[in-house]
């Protein structure tokens, strides 16, 4: 997709006042780069048209973006010295077929954008525009580096890699915002504090002779094994963790044989762990090993532990956090709206061990009718969260220069 929406920004209008007719000139230009997105999405690490359409975008504008080693880039505008901000949007689509019926649904069968990354990516992407037309006109306070990061959607995540390219370089804050289809357009989520969950994902792998389903005392009954491992893990973790913390181990996936009369010889259990306390997160991997040896160890059943540690919660820096609820408040006195901490995982947190920062829910729900749910095959979001998203973020980077 190819475009252009810069501008110069008027003489004796408010900033938002500025912002407000950015938008009613260039937002049929935004939600049309949006559907192109939508129409087009694109896997973890494969968003190289994603990243060519926002590179030439912001080109175009006038803007020197940089492209990140894998997939993804970055752009900085705004004063060289001094603070400088962070603004972050994911860029990558899920494996999940589409069935939202729209003209613009997506035309890569068994790929979707049903996270709403691609109205993430169009909000940046917006804000970038209007804050380089300030800049322009020497309105632009502070430093802002625009993040368009890949592989948010898978672990350990494309914000990972992202650091690594050193895209936290200089930065003292960074915000995001994430679609939130249970909040309404017009308003964010915004808490202090923990946001998300730590998430990891678990594997065991279980073995035995195997045998005649008549004589289990002469092997080793590998189905009751894995039984007492899916009721015993979740429940011994449970009373060895501070309860207050969220932390909870979940079954996902259970295999083992296929005959009434035979004990199989293998035997495989997939599950997630997470907790909301980052101390704890730390602690989970060796907890949980130690607890599933101790629950085989009488069963003379041999086992692998394979544990990826995924991400840490997301932890919103109370500063951050107020300036975000602030922010949202300067477009809407009801803009801000508390909301509850998930038990998803969100790679964002990377970001936030190396500078505070906090992420807030982007309301998308229309308000009349059904309210769908993240990573559904029909999930659709009302598109006046675009201009909410662009409001919000160029607001926090001016609450930056107190």
């Amino acid at each position: 997709m190819t475009g252009t929406a810069s501008g110069t920004a008027g003489e004796g209008l408010s900033r938002a006042a500025y912002v407000e007719k950015w938008l009613q000139r260039k937002g049929d230009w935004l939600r049309e780069f949006r559907r192109d997105l939508h129409a087009h999405p694109e896997l973890s690490w494969r968003e190289q048209r994603t990243t060519l359409a926002v590179f030439e975008a912001l080109k175009a504008a006038g803007l020197h973006p940089q492209k990140l080693s894998t997939t993804g880039l970055i752009c900085d505008l705004g004063p060289t010295s001094g603070e400088r901000v962070a603004l972050r949007a994911d860029m990558d689509a899920l494996p999940i077929h589409e069935a939202t019926g729209l003209e613009f649904q997506s035309t890569t069968p068994g790929v979707s954008h049903a996270c709403g990354h691609d109205a993430h990516t169009s909000i940046l992407l917006g804000t970038g525009l209007v804050l380089a037309e300030l800049d322009r006109a020497g309105r632009l306070p502070v430093g802002v580096r625009l993040v368009f990061q890949p592989a948010e959607e898978v672990m350990p995540g494309g914000a990972l890699s992202a650091v690594r390219d050193q895209v936290m370089q200089g930065v003292s804050r960074i915000y995001a915002l994430h679609c939130d289809p249970r909040v309404e357009a017009g308003k964010i989520g915004v808490r202090s504090g923990a946001i998300t969950s730590a998430a990891d994902h678990l594997e065991v792998i279980l073995h035995s002779p195997g045998g005649h389903t008549s004589r289990p005392h002469l092997t080793g009954d590998l189905v009751y094994a894995m039984g007492t491992v899916i009721t015993g893990l979740p429940g011994v973790l449970s009373r060895r963790v501070d309860p207050r913390s969220g932390t909870i181990m979940v079954w996902g996936a259970a295999n083992a044989g296929s005959a009434p009369n035979a004990i199989p010889q293998i035997g495989a259990l997939h599950g997630t762990v997470r907790t909301g306390v980052h101390q704890i997160w730390e602690s989970l991997e060796p907890l949980t090993r130690e607890i599933i040896g101790e629950l085989l160890a009488p069963l003379r059943i041999k086992h692998e532990v394979n544990y990826t540690r995924g991400v840490p919660p997301v932890i919103n820096d109370h500063l951050a956090a107020t300036r975000l609820a602030d922010a949202a408040r300067a477009v809407s006195p009801d803009g801000a709206v508390d909301t509850p901490q998930s038990g998803g995982g969100e790679d964002f947190s990377w970001y936030l061990e190396e500078s505070p920062g906090a992420m807030a829910r982007l309301g998308v729900w229309s308000g009349e009718g059904r309210q769908y749910d993240l990573h559904q095959p029909d999930f659709v979001l009302d598109e006046r969260a675009l201009e909410m998203g662009v409001k919000v973020f160029t607001n926090v980077v001016f609450a930056s220069e107190r």
